[in-house]
C-alpha cells in the first residue's frame, strides 16, 4: 500500500458506532469505584469501627482497605480467564457488572453492619477486578484493519475519562459522605454502576463479539510445565527442585494466617509460588524446546525477563495506594480551610475534607501528561538526555520515595505539635503524580512491546499482580508494627510509628529505585509490535 493510499484509508475510516456506549459505561463505572474507595478510609474510621480501641482504628482502616484493593488487582486473572476460557468479553463483563452492583448495594444498605459491609467490598472487588482487563480489550474487537488508526484516540480517551471521573469523585464523594451520610455517599457510586451497566447493556446488538479462543497447547502456563516437569537424563533438575521449595513455603505461610491475616498469607503464597517457580522455570526452560516452538519458548523466556522489571515496580504500588489510607489520615490531623461562596444572594460554606485531597491526583495527571509529553521530554532530548521507557520508570519510582520523605517530615512536624495546614500536602501529591506519570502509563506501553504477541494477555495480567503484591508489603509492613517489640524499637528511635513507617516505605522505593537502574542496565529492549500490513 502507497502512503497515499494509507492516508485515504486513514481519512476514510469510521469511528465504530458502538464505541460511545463503552466510554459512557467506563466513565461511570469509574466515577462509581473512585466515589466509594475515596471514601472508605474517612467512612471506616468514622463509622464503621468505631467499637475498636482507639489506638487500632488506623491500623484496622488500613488493612481493610488494602485488603480491598488486593482483591481489585487479583481478580483480573479470574475474569481474564472466564472470558478467554468460556463466556466471552461481552458476557463476562455484564455478568460481573450486575456483581459489581450488588457489592454497591450492600455498601449502601449495611453501613452499620459489618459483615454485610466486607461482603459488599468483596462483590466490588470481584466485579471491578473482573471486568478491569476486559472493557479495554474489548475495545479493541471492535476495530479492524480499516479503522485501527482511530484505536489510539478511544484509548486516549479511555485514559482521560478515568481521571475526569476520579477527580469529581474525590472531591464531591467526602463532602457527600459528611453532608448526608454512609447510605447516600455510598449510594451514589451504586446508583452510577447501574447506569453503566444498563448503558453498556443497550449497545449489545452493535458489538463486535470476539468467541473465546480455544485452548492453546503452547501457553505461557504449558511451556512452564513443560520445562520444570521433564526430566532428561545426566543433568540435574534443579529448577524443579527449586518450584517445590516456593509450593511448600506457600503451604508454610498459611501458618501466618493469625497474624497477618488470610489475605495477606494467600497473596505470600502466591508470590512464593511465582518467585521460585519463575526461577525454577529459567533455569529448565531449554527443556522444553522440541515439545514446544521455539517461539514458545523464547516467549517465556521474555516474559520471566519483564517479571523481574514489575518485581521491582511492586514498592512503586505500596507507596502509591497509601495516598488513600495513610495520607488521608494524615490529612486528618491538618488544618483544614472552610470554603465559603454565595448564590443568589445565599451564603453557603464547607469545610474542605481529608478525603477530597486525592482529587489532585487525577487532576495533576491530566495536566502532566501533555506537560511531559508537549515540554519536557522534548526540552531534556535537546539537551542530550534520552528518557527511555526504563529510565522513565526507574526515576518514577524514585520521585514516590521522594514524595514520601516529604510526608513524613510532615509527620514529624504534625507529632511535634505544630500545627499544619493540609495544603501542605499538595507537595507530596505532585512527587507521587508526577512518579505515577512516569512509571504507570510508560509501564503500560513497555509491557505490550517487550510481550511477544502470543504473551501480551499474560503480560497485563502479571501488571496488575504487581499491584496486588504492592498492596501486600503495605499488609505486611503494617502487621508487623503490631508487635510490641517492633513497636518498643520504633520508639526508641524517637518517632512514632507512623512517621518511622513513612520513612520506611521512602527507603523502600529508592532502594528499589536502585535495583531498578541496575537491571535497566543490562536490560536489552525489544519490538514486539505486530507488522504493519
Amino acid at each position: 500500500m502507497t502512503q497515499s493510499a494509507a492516508m485515504d484509508g486513514a481519512e476514510k475510516a469510521q469511528m465504530p458506532k458502538q464505541i460511545p456506549y463503552i466510554i459512557a459505561n467506563e466513565g461511570c463505572e469509574r466515577f462509581s469505584f473512585y466515589g466509594m474507595r475515596n471514601i472508605l478510609t474517612p467512612f471506616l474510621i468514622t463509622s464503621l469501627l468505631l467499637s475498636m480501641p482507639e489506638e487500632l482504628r488506623k491500623g484496622m482502616a488500613k488493612e481493610v482497605f488494602h485488603t480491598f484493593v488486593i482483591g481489585v488487582y487479583f481478580f483480573p486473572l479470574l475474569g481474564g480467564w472466564l472470558a478467554d476460557r468460556f463466556f466471552g468479553k461481552y458476557n463476562t463483563v455484564l455478568w460481573l457488572s450486575l456483581v459489581y452492583c450488588c457489592g454497591h448495594a450492600c455498601l449502601a444498605i449495611f453501613e452499620n453492619n459489618r459483615n454485610g459491609f466486607y461482603t459488599g467490598l468483596f462483590l466490588i472487588a470481584l466485579g471491578s477486578g473482573g471486568i478491569k482487563p476486559l472493557v479495554t480489550s474489548f475495545v479493541g474487537d471492535q476495530f479492524d484493519q480499516s479503522n485501527r488508526s482511530l484505536a489510539q484516540k478511544v484509548f486516549d480517551g479511555f485514559y482521560w475519562i478515568i481521571n475526569f471521573g476520579s477527580f469529581f469523585a474525590s472531591l464531591l464523594m467526602p463532602f457527600f459522605l459528611k453532608e448526608f451520610g454512609a447510605s447516600i455517599a455510598f449510594g451514589i457510586p451504586g446508583v452510577l454502576m447501574l447506569i453503566a451497566t444498563i448503558i453498556f447493556w443497550s449497545g449489545r446488538t452493535k458489538y463486535i463479539h470476539v468467541p473465546p479462543a480455544p485452548r492453546d497447547p503452547h501457553s505461557f502456563l504449558n511451556v512452564v510445565r513443560t520445562a520444570l516437569t521433564t526430566n532428561v537424563p545426566g543433568q540435574a533438575r534443579s529448577g524443579y527442585f527449586m518450584a517445590v521449595a516456593g509450593v511448600l513455603l506457600a503451604i508454610g505461610s498459611m501458618f501466618l494466617i493469625p497474624k497477618v491475616g488470610i489475605v495477606a498469607a494467600l497473596c505470600l503464597a502466591l508470590v512464593l509460588v511465582l518467585g521460585f517457580g519463575g526461577m525454577g522455570a529459567w533455569m529448565q526452560l531449554e527443556r522444553a524446546r522440541g515439545i514446544h516452538p521455539d517461539a514458545a519458548v523464547d516467549g517465556v523466556r521474555s516474559v520471566l525477563r519483564i517479571l523481574v522489571v514489575f518485581v521491582l515496580v511492586t514498592p512503586f504500588w505500596s507507596l502509591f495506594d497509601q495516598k488513600a489510607s495513610t495520607w488521608v489520615l494524615q490529612a486528618n490531623d491538618m488544618i483544614k480551610p472552610t470554603i465559603s461562596f454565595s448564590i443568589f444572594s445565599s451564603s453557603f460554606s464547607f469545610e474542605f475534607q481529608a478525603a477530597q485531597m486525592q482529587a489532585l491526583n487525577p487532576l495533576l495527571v491530566m495536566l502532566l501528561i501533555p506537560f511531559n509529553n508537549i515540554v519536557l521530554y522534548p526540552l531534556l532530548k535537546r539537551n542530550g538526555v534520552e528518557l527511555t521507557a526504563l529510565r522513565r520508570m526507574g526515576a518514577g519510582i524514585a520521585f514516590s520515595g521522594l514524595a514520601w520523605i516529604v510526608v513524613g517530615f510532615m509527620q514529624l512536624a504534625i507529632d511535634g505539635g505544630n500545627a499544619l495546614e493540609i495544603t501542605w500536602q499538595i507537595l507530596p501529591y505532585a512527587l507521587l503524580t508526577f512518579g505515577e506519570v512516569l512509571v504507570s502509563t510508560t509501564g503500560l506501553e513497555f509491557a505490550y512491546s517487550q510481550a511477544p504477541l502470543a504473551m501480551k494477555g499474560v503480560i497485563m495480567s502479571f501488571w496488575n499482580l504487581s499491584v496486588t503484591i504492592g498492596n501486600l508489603w503495605v499488609l505486611l509492613a503494617n502487621s508487623s508494627v503490631k508487635s510490641a517489640a517492633v513497636t518498643e524499637q520504633i520508639k526508641a528511635t524517637g518517632m512514632s510509628v507512623t512517621a518511622f513507617q513513612m520513612f520506611f516505605f521512602a527507603g523502600f522505593a529508592l532502594f528499589a529505585a536502585f535495583l531498578f537502574a541496575l537491571y535497566a542496565r543490562g536490560y536489552t529492549m525489544q519490538n514486539n509490535y505486530r507488522q504493519a500490513k
